[in-house]
């Protein structure tokens, strides 16, 4: 290989096509009031965002938080109140904070903009309801783990263009500089025609919160929510849904096909509910490329989380970390970008949308990102059945995993049988 000459982009922003579904219009400032905003899902991530957000405007402050479980909210203020010491960006008064599964509505109705971030099976419903509340949202990912989901998203999407609010989701990649300046090489042809990849989230797994004896089953669950489909979607489309966007975003396309295979081979405690430890997923697109999709969650192996696409001049390796190089197919480095000076694309993403808010204009990220859910979902239907999941028969499909109208009375979706096991799925025994 030639020696790296890092190279770094200095017009960052300056294409169209850099951050679909961004709609840009040079404006004065035109909403100079105070942003309020809501939290919904009081975890990690949904923590994290809120600090995102209040970074982003310095007019901007925190007046309500929800969350099915009082203590995540307790924890949550206290952690915010600590990374906002000293400021008046924390205005959560006890009335404003919900618990329960309808506390959402409420919280909601508090705000001008909200960040929905609970676990993904009831993010249509809360996105439905921040939507026809005229709110602007910030939702994370994955946006459904079912079908019917999808198709829920998909009708107030619809409505967002209609009012014109804005909508970013949690795919930051789409924001991270270093991937924003490579699709610009790709866009310019430097690899030519993309006609394969390979995009990997392999890792050891995440937390497990053991059964306390004081718990219902849907507790339970709703604690250990990533172990199970109705609430998480299984981590193909939980967390491997970001490399599948960024194959779908390069591509400008969405694959029309999936086939793969997966199981539990190492993760098969009861524990671990009803989801696959791994899935390898052959994705194929209407112009003939294959993407090989590969997730992982097993202690102890080799981790990797990057994507490679493959054109008929060169080759992309990308990386969440921002390194990134292009090569030949001598292998010789053509392009390669340094992320050292780089903002943190979850930064980007939040100042994004408030600046959009303060400008009158919109960002509208909820087709694509609905589309790479989709994706994610027929490649868990492929791994699930073995069998060739084609995208025009999954739109036919009207299952629903996520029950409406829950409270702490209702039973799960899915039970565990005598001995404490759950249903696990088996290709080929699958329809």
């Amino acid at each position: 290989m030639k020696r790296r000459n890092f190279i770094k982009s200095s017009s960052l922003l300056s294409s169209s096509f850099i951050l679909p579904g961004f709609t840009f219009k040079p404006k004065k400032n035109v909403y100079n009031d105070k942003i309020k905003l809501s939290l919904v899902g009081c975890g990690g991530r949904g923590t994290g965002a809120v600090i995102n957000a209040l970074n982003a405007d310095n007019n901007i402050e925190l007046v309500s938080m929800c969350d099915v479980f009082p203590d995540k909210i307790k924890t949550s203020l206290n952690y915010l109140k600590d990374e906002f010491i000293g400021t008046s960006k924390i205005q959560v008064k006890d009335e404003n904070c919900f618990s329960g599964f309808d506390g959402f509505k409420k919280t909601i109705d508090n705000a001008d903009v909200v960040i929905l971030a609970t676990p993904p099976g009831f993010r249509p419903q809360h996105f439905e309801y921040a939507v026809n509340s005229s709110k602007h949202i910030f939702v994370e990912k994955p946006i459904a783990t079912d079908i019917t989901g999808i198709k829920r998203f998909f009708k107030s999407a619809k409505i967002v263009r209609e009012k014109k609010l804005n909508v970013v989701v949690g795919l930051q990649r789409r924001y991270q500089p270093s991937y924003i300046n490579t699709l610009k090489q790709v866009r310019r042809g430097l690899i030519g025609n993309i006609t394969s990849g390979i995009v990997k989230w392999n890792s050891g797994g995440v937390w497990v919160k053991e059964r306390e004896k004081t718990q219902t089953e849907l507790e339970y669950q709703m604690r250990n929510w990533y172990y199970f489909n109705w609430l998480c979607g299984d981590h193909i489309v939980e967390q491997h849904i970001h490399n599948i966007d960024v194959a779908n975003w390069f591509i400008d396309d969405f694959p029309i096909s999936a086939q793969g295979m997966g199981g539990r081979e190492v993760r098969t405690d009861k524990k671990y509910g009803h989801i696959f430890d791994h899935h390898y997923v052959e994705f194929k697109y209407k112009n003939g490329t294959t993407i090989h999709s590969q997730c992982r969650h097993q202690p102890g192996t080799f981790f990797e989380v990057n994507e490679k696409l493959i054109g008929t001049k060169g080759i992309v390796n990308l990386d969440d970390s921002g390194i990134v190089y292009i090569t030949d197919h001598n292998r010789n480095i053509i392009y390669e970008y340094d992320p050292s000076d780089d903002k943190s694309p979850y930064q980007i993403e939040h100042d994004f949308l408030f600046k959009s808010i303060r400008q009158g204009d919109q960002i509208d990220n909820s087709e694509y990102a609905a589309k790479s859910n989709l994706a994610s979902i027929m490649g868990r239907m492929a791994t699930y059945t073995g069998k060739v999941i084609k995208l025009d028969d999954m739109l036919k499909i009207n299952d629903s995993l996520v029950p409406q109208n829950l409270t702490w009375d209702s039973e799960p979706p899915i039970k565990p049988d005598a001995n404490g096991n759950y249903e696990i799925p088996i290709p080929g025994n699958i329809v």
